[in-house]
């Protein structure tokens, strides 16, 4: 279903099922986009997790800002990647390397 993915990288992504994307969606944008975090949805998302898990998922990409409001690797029993603090780390790494200077600069 990935071939680039698993072409370049060897990685072979387990991508939750239709009734499960539509859950993960109606979730983000109906309650953790208004600030709402409920204990009925995180179960649902620890569940499709759970599914992913059993069909051969070894890690899970929290792949929107908001996920981490509501599972995080405390919840989890996989190797958990919450995009929102890859994107940060990646901002502060990227703001602290060493520039050279701008010639009028010096």
């Amino acid at each position: 279903m990935w071939p680039r993915l698993r072409e370049r990288f060897g990685l072979d992504p387990v991508i939750p099922h239709a009734d499960d994307r539509t859950v993960i969606h109606d979730i983000i944008f109906d309650e953790l986009c208004q600030g709402i975090v409920r204990d009925e949805s995180r179960k649902l998302y620890l569940d499709v997790i759970e599914r992913g898990n059993a069909e051969g998922a070894d890690s899970v990409i929290l792949g929107c800002t908001e996920i981490g409001l509501l599972v995080g690797p405390e919840h989890i029993d996989l190797r958990v990647f919450d995009s929102t603090l890859l994107h940060a780390d990646a901002a502060i790494e990227f703001s602290i390397v060493k520039q050279t200077p701008h010639p009028r600069a010096a």
